[in-house]
């Protein structure tokens, strides 16, 4: 599911976490699997499982889980979690159950993915607060949201011809309908959902030419990207307005790159699991959290 891992493992990736949330036996002579001639029990399978990188995975994610749900929990919904997996299945369709499948997910592994993410969201956003310094940086590249047309063709000629054609008169919708191979906006004269500066669909060039854009204004040389050529036409380029106005998203945009930060989102679970004041009570795995916090943080005891 590679737009869910770009999307929703962007904080997992960060956090080196990768949720596998089977329990670890406590210890007994339970059967796991008998054989001919022999049996495995509980204890022996956890003795093996504690030695393995995954087993000592596991339970470094079921304490993460936990401190963060602990903590966070009453900040992240249930619905909010409906919501984005429904989102998700929505957006892949009758596909949704076999793209699960390809990447090792259950819907419950999946919404449990979603969950760790909005909880990791939540600490971060608890634990280290945006500054100005870090609010002035992003306000000065920021630009609001922008309405355009564009048509797209392969060849620079063929770009400079209808920037030609529109300086005789020509519609742009007209322009659009015949030579675009945008097949999705050529039939709605070209245009494009609006998008700001921290949209990640667009090519960075075509961005950077339409923002340079006055409303009503066209570009007067094709602009290259990765797709071919463009002629882009700004329907609507509002004032960029006040700082005031775009705090919010402006704060929302930081904490997104801070959530990419491995060093900052290490710290972040470090504090939680301080908070916590988790205690690991079996010497063999007492290292489990050593990415995060040192061995001297985890007391064990026999």
């Amino acid at each position: 599911m590679k737009n869910y891992v770009k999307k929703t493992a962007a904080v997992l990736a960060a956090l080196g976490v990768a949720l596998s949330m089977a329990a670890c036996s406590n210890g007994s002579s339970s059967t796991v699997a008998s054989y001919k001639g022999g049996k495995i029990t509980q204890q022996q399978y956890y003795d093996e499982m504690k030695k393995s990188q995954s087993g000592q995975s596991t339970l470094a994610n079921m304490i993460i889980y936990r401190a963060l749900n602990e903590q966070y929990g009453s900040k992240v919904s249930s619905s909010e979690v409906n919501k984005q997996y429904n989102n998700y299945k929505k957006q892949y369709g009758s596909q949704f159950s076999a793209v699960l499948q390809q990447n090792g997910m259950t819907p419950s592994s999946f919404k449990q993915n979603l969950k760790t993410n909005l909880l990791s969201e939540a600490a971060l956003k608890d634990i280290k607060k945006v500054t100005k310094a870090q609010e002035k940086k992003a306000w000065k590249t920021y630009q609001p949201k922008v309405t355009v047309q564009h048509i797209l063709v392969s060849k620079k000629s063929t770009a400079q011809k209808i920037i030609k054609e529109l300086k005789a008169g020509k519609s742009f919708a007209s322009l659009a309908k015949k030579y675009s191979l945008d097949t999705a906006t050529k039939n709605n004269a070209g245009k494009l959902p609006a998008f700001d500066s921290t949209d990640t669909t667009l090519d960075p060039s075509f961005k950077t030419a339409a923002f340079k854009l006055k409303t009503g204004e066209v570009t007067s040389t094709p602009v290259k990207s990765q797709s071919g050529y463009h002629v882009i036409k700004m329907i609507k380029h509002p004032s960029k307005g006040t700082f005031a106005e775009h705090k919010k998203t402006i704060d929302n945009l930081i904490y997104a790159s801070m959530a990419q930060d491995q060093t900052i989102m290490r710290g972040v679970i470090a504090t939680v699991l301080k908070r916590a004041n988790v205690s690991i009570k079996d010497n063999d795995l007492k290292n489990v959290l050593s990415s995060y916090v040192s061995t001297t943080s985890s007391s064990s005891s026999n």
